[in-house]
Formats: C-alpha cells, structure tokens, sequence
C-alpha cells in the first residue's frame, strides 16, 4: 500500500494554517483559504494553481510559501516541496509548520539525520512533535544495526545474520517480479530500489500503516517478514505489489489517483485476482471517483473492496489497451496532464466511456 502520511499531513496543515494571516489583500487572503480547503479535500493539483496564483501578487508572503510546499508534498513532487519550504523559512524562519513538512520531506528522501536535526530544533517550541521525534530516532538506530545485501536492481536491509535467509528469499523474489512486471509495462526501474525487512512490530512503529497492510511503499520497499519463509507465495505476492509501486514513483514523480496506483499494483501482484472479481460481484459497485485518495483511513472490510474494485478497472484497462498504455498514461499524469484528457488519448475511450462499461 502507499503510505497514508502524506494525505494526513497536509490536512492536518491545511486545517492549522491561518486565513490571509501574513496578507492584508483580501483577494490573496480569498485565495490562500480556497487553496487550503482544496487541499484538504484532496486536490493537490487545484491547490498548487491556486497557491502559484497568489504568490505572484504576494511574493514575499511565508505562509503562501508553505501552502505552494504542501501542495507539491502531496503530489510527491519533493523537490519543489524543498524550495517551497526553503523560501518560507527565509522569509520566516520560526514558521513551524515549515519546520514540520520539511522533516517530513527529508524523511520521504532517504534523509532520517536531516529530519531528525530539525524536529529536534522543532520540538522545543511544538511539543507535539516529540513523537516523531522519538520515532524517527528508534528508525535510525534500527538503521545502524541492519546489514545489506544487493541483488539487480534491489538494496535489500536486515538486522542481523539470522534474516539473512529472508533476505535472500526477498531478492529473488523482487527479480521474479521485476522481470514479469516490467515485461508487461514495457518500463524499467532506473535506479537502485531500498527495501527494508522488518519484524512485524517494526513495521507498525515505523510506517504506521493501518492493521491489514502487508507492505508499504514511502521511497523504500517495507515490508515486516512475519512467517515468510513459511507462506513464500505471500512474500511473492507482497514484495511484487510494493515493486508495482516503486515502479510506478519511477516512472511518475507526482501523485496518481490511488485507484490507478493500488489497481495497477494489486492487478500484477499475482496472476490470479479472483477473489477480487468474487467479492466485487457480492458488493454494491464503487465508483472510481470515489477512491482517488488514499485507502489508508479505510476499515479493513473496506479497503478490501477499494483494492478489489481497482483491480478490476485496472486489469480491463489492461486488456483493452496494453502495458505500455497503461505506463505512457501515468507518465502523462506525472507531467502535469489533465486526468480525462490523458485518459482519453492513452487508452482511446473517454474515462465516463470506461466506467459505464465496468458495470455493464
């Protein structure tokens, strides 16, 4: 699954950040607020317009600057989260909330020590953010203990000799998948992929994904190694649906609508989605508009159903259109493209068009 943090922060962000506090125009201060609702609802991209909008008639303005950097968070495009950010805290450099979504895009980027340098100069005036603090700091010393092992394409990390077996097993694993997944999309990864093997506990504290969440996909492959050498179709089904989306951040640097990502990823996690069509036909239709953000505040029973629902879109809209259809559309979505534009020119049927025949 794809990590729910990202969606949480920004409402949590959006909820915190003051109407046209920095601002004394009206219209900016009509703008900022829309821009933050936007946000709040989900809509990353409408936000960042709006934001870009109203920077141009307040440039100097610290709280536009983190709204435009959360915006760019949530659509996964960090690097223009960063200079975002880093605008904001020139222009003021005790904006907390600046200081929170950067440790976050730090954190999302690889760079534990840099986060963990900034909330801990965070936490003495935000109390709140102790938490991530002391769990940022539990994931670094974990980080000293594990070892390494490389294979293709794939950094896979453990803690000690006695996983190494599972490490092994994760690897072979993870090239199995490569090979039948990227044959299929007709694209390949273009760096090294992290992957993290975690024991189960480790992986609830680290990623904080829900309950049912065999995996989690935050820039690393994670995955916690309960019995895998037990149930290796599990391990093979989960380390390829994590693949799916490492995959998919390679080939779109920005945010996709979850029911593309986790479709697409649950859709070739294994040849056989069965149960997936069994409990869609036994549950009332889900529209796709409906499961355009994260699954990750969803009951277990639920996001079932989401994952079930994707699936099935996805797997149609492989066989009508092809892979490398599939792969050239989400590049158009990371570049910017209007959804049912993109849609249209990629799979040759207007989106309206495909949904109307998924419940026929």
């Amino acid at each position: 699954m794809q990590n729910c943090r990202i969606a949480l922060l920004a409402v949590a962000l959006a909820a915190a950040a003051p109407a046209g506090a920095q601002t004394s125009d009206p219209r900016v201060a009509l703008m900022e607020r829309a821009a933050w609702d936007a946000l709040a609802k989900g809509q990353a991209k409408t936000a960042a317009d709006i934001f870009s909008r109203a920077l141009s008639s307040d440039p100097n303005n610290a709280q536009l600057h983190l709204g435009a950097a959360t915006a760019a968070y949530a659509d996964r495009r960090d690097d223009d989260a960063k200079s975002e950010l880093a605008r904001a805290l020139s222009l003021d450099p005790k904006l907390a909330g600046a200081q929170q979504l950067l440790g976050q895009v730090l954190h999302r980027n690889g760079d534990l020590l840099g986060a963990i340098h900034v909330y801990e100069g965070l936490v003495t005036r935000t109390p709140a953010d102790t938490a991530a603090l002391d769990r940022w700091r539990r994931e670094f010393d974990l980080q000293l203990r594990m070892q390494q092992t490389y294979g293709g394409h794939f950094a896979v990390s453990f803690e000690g000799p006695a996983e190494e077996a599972l490490a092994a097993k994760a690897v072979a694993s993870l090239d199995r998948a490569l090979d039948r997944i990227c044959a299929v999309l007709n694209t390949y990864p273009t760096s090294t992929i992290p992957v993290v093997l975690y024991t189960t506990q480790q992986f609830t504290d680290i990623t904080r994904a829900p309950a049912w969440a065999a995996g989690a996909y935050d820039g690393a492959i994670r995955v916690p190694m309960r019995g895998a050498l037990d149930d290796e179709p599990e391990l093979d089904r989960v380390l390829a649906h994590e693949f799916t989306h490492a995959l998919v951040h390679t080939v779109s640097k920005s945010a996709i609508p979850t029911w593309l990502n986790e479709g697409l990823a649950t859709a070739l996690e294994s040849e056989h989605i069965e149960w997936a069509e069994r409990l869609v036909r036994s549950s009332t239709p889900v529209p796709l508009a409906l499961l355009r953000r994260s699954f990750g505040q969803l009951s277990g029973a639920q996001a079932q159903l989401a994952y079930a629902t994707s699936a099935l879109a996805v797997r149609r809209i492989l066989e009508d259109a092809g892979g490398f259809a599939v792969a050239n559309l989400i590049r158009d979505l990371g570049d910017g493209a209007d959804f049912d534009t993109a849609f249209t020119h990629r799979i040759q049927r207007s989106f309206d068009d495909f949904q109307t025949a998924l419940t026929q």
